[in-house]
């Protein structure tokens, strides 16, 4: 039986199909599918860069598909997890520091939490944290689209997810899980949160979030951090208060005001964001605004009595550490389960302790000399060997004096400066030199012969005789000459902190910089480890419930100035430290203060034409760099008290205290080095003039000799006379 015409298949030249092809005769015949497919791509009938764009419908199609599984996903795992029981605050680990022999040295982890009723957190509390932290609070649904979103893309990309939750979300994380930023831990916040979200009332959310979230000073909850920053309970609190703390749910580490300038600076400005913030979303008043206009500081902090003593200035360097080098809050410290091991030497730390007492005891009277009231001390030990700090004096008692004065950042270095200018002046001259002579001279013996850098001169005065002596004019020449960002420059490259440098003015060079304790006693180590610098460092290891934390290796070296400029500078150190030993003994007569064998000690000091309130000695010997700083200051003087006066009129402004303190300390922890490479000190106008050639053979130990000369430098990898150790 024969089909219809009309049914009858139709039969075509290939010519016939490519002329009737909807791209016309052009077509590629290949790309005609033998029948319909259920996804058409690459896109038949097409050519070039159409046929591998795809069609809206498959884009749209695609996306829907996608949309259902992911809701789906979700869907499955919102009926899987459960919401968990909430943090059992009395099962947290205390976290614990240890000296550098292993032993214990203080456990830190009591929570310091007493939960209160949503009725006793004033409005203004409530109004201040939603205003700062979630303004739609009340008409959200516990979560944040925009995390969600996020959350997604770094599933997909396989990164972590970070902040921007809800107060819901947040409240979760503070109850139910834990601070991990990872993607598991973020999608099941999520999860929880709509849960809570659908389960409790926002009075009963918010309840828990203000009494389980980190205020900073060991507080959890408003009601502990009221006490905490005001002393009084949480539903005393006005609305000035009530904006500081919301302002801390930020981050305390850097929005507390009592933590230094800068974090000031930012609490101020944050809290004022706070008060404008509760206007623009309409729960507060202009009127009531500008009632608030004086910041509302808080008291000092008060350290737990189990940090008594120097115990609390510890904690608070190798937690100042941790936070700079392995990015760990103090939310997390306090959260606990670390094991924290420092380099601070216990015998040091007293050591150097019962030094600054009796020095005080011996040399101030308080109560007969106003001038020698609000005196205080910080002191800081470094290892040259490899930056390892070992000791500090913070103050009388870290739970009674809050400020630790080891790590203070306002107190003028003065003359004790001089060296990173006369170091910055040598550098191009010593590379000049350096291209002239060659960096391999010897003589006929195989010897090496140094590289004489010439003694610069300003104001009519070598540098190197200036360093010893009371007059400052060389250094502000100098300053001018070689350009003050290059003295700068090369300050910070020894290890001083570019935000403790003073502005750039011609006094500048003489010390108004206001470096730390632990700095300079650190910067002093680049001069006698031939010009390299190590980052003081405080932490040698760190476990979390027994897992090691990442981040903790001894930091590398790293060469802040030529061998050439640390040597000559050096010189010039051997001579202040000898002179002010010498003159200045810890006993308040003029002599050496001890009959003790003493090796070489680099040093550098303020003295009594400075006029600059600070009184400073800096030392080093070849197993320790200790820098001592005396000042005068109380909490209601925005600046330091003058230091005229103190210690009676022989004191040249308290500039004898400082290495009184010193020589104490060192008789005791260093009395002699044990690689002497260098008689004891001696007189400057025993230095000869520069250019001297060194007399040891290649890979010979040094002999014994007299201290370096001023200007004397030598070759890359020579040994020097003296030297600090590697």
């Amino acid at each position: 039986m024969r089909l219809p015409h009309a049914l009858r298949p139709r039969r075509t030249t290939p010519a016939q199909t490519q002329a009737e092809s909807p791209e016309g005769p052009h077509a590629d015949p290949s790309a005609a599918p033998a029948g319909r497919r259920f996804i058409d791509f690459p896109r038949h009938g097409r050519r070039g860069l159409r046929r591998w764009t795809p069609s809206w419908k498959l884009v749209s199609g695609l996306a829907t598909l996608s949309a259902v599984s992911l809701g789906g996903a979700f869907a499955v795992v919102y009926t899987q997890v459960e919401i968990p029981g909430a943090h059992d605050s009395a099962r947290r680990q205390a976290t614990v520091y240890y000296w550098a022999d292993g032993s214990r040295m203080v456990s830190v982890g009591d929570v310091n939490r007493q939960d209160v009723t949503l009725a006793q957190v004033p409005v203004s509390v409530q109004r201040a944290v939603i205003a700062a932290e979630n303004a739609d609070f009340y008409s959200d649904t516990g979560v944040s689209f925009t995390g969600i979103a996020r959350a997604a893309k770094s599933i997909v990309e396989g990164k972590e997810t970070q902040g921007g939750s809800t107060i819901t979300q947040q409240y979760v994380k503070n109850t139910y899980l834990t601070q991990d930023q990872t993607v598991g831990r973020k999608v099941k916040e999520l999860v929880l949160a709509l849960k809570i979200s659908n389960s409790r009332s926002k009075r009963e959310i918010l309840e828990g979030y203000l009494n389980t979230s980190w205020f900073g000073r060991d507080s959890y909850g408003v009601q502990a951090a009221a006490y905490a920053y005001y002393g009084v309970p949480a539903e005393d609190l006005n609305p000035s208060q009530a904006a500081l703390l919301a302002t801390l749910l930020k981050g305390a580490d850097s929005y507390d005001p009592a933590l230094g300038p800068a974090n000031h600076r930012r609490a101020v400005e944050r809290w004022k964001w706070v008060l404008d913030r509760q206007v623009e979303t309409g729960v507060m008043s202009a009127a009531e605004r500008a009632r608030h206009q004086d910041f509302p500081e808080p008291k000092k902090p008060v350290k737990p009595t189990s940090q008594a003593g120097q115990t609390g200035y510890l904690v608070d360097i190798a937690n100042k550490y941790l936070k700079s080098r392995g990015g760990i809050t103090g939310k997390d410290l306090a959260d606990g389960g670390y094991r924290i091991h420092t380099t601070f030497d216990k015998e040091k730390v007293d050591s150097l302790a019962k030094a600054v007492e009796k020095v005080r005891k011996d040399g101030l009277d308080p109560k007969k000399r106003a001038a020698d009231r609000h005196v205080e001390v910080g002191a800081a030990s470094v290892r040259p060997e490899d930056g390892a700090v070992v000791a500090v004096y913070g103050g009388a008692d870290a739970i009674t004096h809050f400020s630790n004065n080891a790590d203070t950042s306002g107190v003028p270095a003065g003359s004790a400066f001089k060296p990173f200018v006369y170091a910055a002046t040598l550098e191009p001259l010593s590379a000049k030199v350096r291209a002239v002579e060659g960096a391999d001279r010897r003589d006929q013996g195989g010897a090496k012969l140094s590289v004489a850098v010439p003694v610069p001169a300003f104001a009519g005065t070598p540098l190197v005789e200036a360093m010893t002596g009371t007059s400052h004019a060389p250094f502000v020449e100098a300053g001018k000459e070689i350009g003050l960002r290059n003295v700068k420059r090369m300050a910070v490259s020894a290890g001083l902190r570019e935000e403790s440098m003073a502005k750039l003015e011609p006094t500048f060079s003489i010390g108004t910089s206001t470096p730390s304790a632990v700095r300079l006693a650190s910067a002093y180590t680049t001069f006698v480890n031939e010009g390299n610098q190590t980052e003081p460092y405080s932490v040698t290891k760190v476990e979390r419930d027994g897992v090691p934390v990442d981040g903790f290796a001894k930091p590398e070296r790293r060469r802040a100035m030529s061998d050439v400029v640390a040597a000559q500078v050096s010189g010039a150190l051997l001579n202040t430290g000898w002179s002010a030993l010498n003159a200045k003994g810890s006993d308040g007569a003029d002599g050496a203060t001890s009959d003790a064998p003493r090796g070489p000690v680099w040093a550098g000091a303020t003295n009594a034409g400075d006029y600059m309130r600070s009184a400073w000695f800096i030392g080093s010997t070849e197993k320790l760099s200790t820098a001592v700083a005396m000042f005068r200051t109380k909490p209601d003087a925005p600046q330091l008290l003058g230091m005229q006066g103190v210690g009676g009129p022989d004191s040249e402004r308290g500039n004898v205290f400082p290495v009184r303190i010193w020589e104490t300390y060192h008789r005791t922890v260093d009395p002699a080095p044990s690689d002497r490479r260098a008689d004891p000190l001696r007189p400057a106008e025993e230095a000869a003039a520069p250019g001297a050639r060194e007399t040891q053979e290649p890979g010979k130990p040094g002999k014994p000799g007299k201290p370096g000369k001023p200007g004397e430098t030598q070759e890359p990898g020579e040994p020097q006379e003296p030297r600090g150790r590697a």
